[in-house]
């Protein structure tokens, strides 16, 4: 398997490998639902046994698939997922709602079948925040560079120009929760928004819960997810039992004003609680056991990409920023990618006569660099096994080389979340000067890239022989 031309980004191409893929899982009228992240094809079915898996694995531009309780995930890597939804949309169905409603009329029934609900919650919860990933990112950079701007002092005129720029999307986060909430959960997406907008609204400082004064923002994201989400089943209450005469009106005023007092008369205090609670947990853990704290995540953060639960942690990063600026989780989590990254490089010098998966390595490589680890987790270490495991060997080295920093009092952490590796330098912030928080994060990703590499090296391609050079 190798990247193919179908990833060069031509919208040829693109419609190439979406029509390549229709067929494979089961046609249009299999398909219930169509989205993306930053690297897979994410599709709601009504039969996966329709799939023909072994073809579509084959396809050069497909690196692997991944089946869960809610969507089944085609990884076509960075950029090509993106190019190529939108033209396996237009194939499946010219109309976006038409897809919407099939995937609301069998929503149910693959909720039923699913055997682990949390798992499903979680990935529904995750679903809210992947879409604000790209805003997260681009606010991320211009506050980094804002940032330097300001610490070099230059252009003195564009800096607040700067800063209401990186700072106005996360100032309003809790609405964009609001509204993915409800849309997700079955809602009126705007109706959840204007719920969860209660908690960024200044003149909360008003009001007294608990014998103490809201403050605008409190509880963030957690508490807008928890007041949208509650919004949204009591417009499903509502619909089922306001007269259809008055429910234009008593709906959308119930769904905003039981969830409003509720939100601030418990919601926002609670999830303050549980916000507090989380940026005290981190800081703790990794000036305590950050070491061993580095070395279980860097560890186990392979595993939960290739099972996509890595998009999960979302709402924890999205915590930590709103309350410290920046997530200390992310740094840990990316040292995963450099472990992969020196296994590729093991195996790429130990198979050197695999033309095959040389070509797949050369081709993966430049995404790994930059933290996006599908393509070599699905095109190599995966299949060839212990190169996996070597693999997270090194991350976990990684990350236990940062979290060691940590528990000295050097805090690494990241602005926005979405990139990581090299790409993740401009989002770089801590608790002490930039320069020190990049050569900790830097002497991290060498030390994944070397213990990967080492161990793969040594133990990870034993009875491994080249395609080249089986059956000699």
């Amino acid at each position: 398997m190798h990247l193919s031309d179908a990833s060069s980004g031509s919208p040829a191409s693109s419609r190439a490998t979406a029509a390549a893929i229709l067929p494979l899982v089961g046609g249009p009228a299999n398909v219930t639902s169509v989205a993306h992240c930053m690297t897979r094809l994410r599709l709601g079915l009504a039969d996966r046994a329709l799939v023909d898996e072994v073809a579509l694995r084959a396809l050069p531009a497909v690196l692997g698939t991944v089946a869960d309780d809610t969507s089944y995930q085609i990884v076509l890597g960075p950029g090509a997922a993106a190019r190529v939804t939108p033209e396996f949309e237009q194939l499946v169905s010219g109309s976006a709602a038409e897809l919407a409603l099939r995937g609301a009329e069998l929503k149910e029934a693959r909720e039923q079948r699913a055997a682990t609900p949390g798992k499903v919650l979680l990935r529904r919860v995750a679903n809210v925040f992947v879409p604000l990933i790209p805003a997260l990112v681009g606010c991320g950079m211009l506050a980094g560079l804002n940032g330097l701007l300001l610490n070099l002092g230059w252009l003195p005129g564009v800096t607040p120009a700067l800063t209401a720029i990186a700072s106005a999307f996360m100032a309003l986060i809790a609405v964009f929760v609001g509204h993915n909430t409800a849309k997700e959960f079955g809602g009126t997406p705007v109706l959840g928004a204007a719920v969860a907008a209660v908690v960024v609204y200044p003149g909360v400082a008003k009001v007294t819960a608990f014998g103490t004064p809201l403050s605008p923002g409190q509880g963030g994201v957690l508490g807008a997810l928890a007041a949208a989400l509650l919004g949204t089943y009591v417009e499903k209450w509502c619909r089922g039992r306001v007269p259809a005469t008055v429910d234009v009106l008593l709906t959308p005023a119930l769904t905003v004003l039981v969830p409003g007092l509720a939100t601030l008369y418990g919601l926002m205090y609670a999830a303050g609680q549980v916000s507090a609670a989380i940026g005290t947990a981190a800081t703790w853990l990794l000036s305590t056991t950050g070491a061993f704290a580095g070395l279980i995540l860097g560890g186990l953060f392979l595993p939960l990409v290739m099972l996509g639960l890595h998009q999960a942690l979302i709402p924890l990063h999205a915590t930590l920023i709103e309350q410290q600026g920046y997530t200390v989780l992310l740094p840990l989590l990316a040292m995963a990618g450099a472990g992969q990254v020196g296994a590729a490089a093991a195996v790429y010098v130990r198979l050197r006569h695999d033309t095959s998966l040389r070509t797949t390595i050369k081709s993966a490589l430049p995404a790994g660099l930059l933290g996006v680890g599908e393509p070599l987790i699905y095109g190599v270490s995966l299949p060839l096994g212990r190169p996996f495991l070597t693999a997270c060997a090194g991350g976990a080295a990684g990350g236990a080389f940062v979290g060691f920093f940590a528990m000295l009092g050097d805090r690494v952490g990241a602005t926005a979340i979405g990139p990581s590796g090299w790409a993740l330098f401009p989002l770089l912030a801590g608790n002490r000067a930039l320069s020190l928080t990049a050569a900790i994060y830097a002497g991290g990703l060498l030390t994944g890239y070397l213990v990967g590499f080492l161990a793969t090296y040594a133990f990870g391609l034993s009875g491994i022989a080249p395609r080249g050079e089986q059956g000699r």
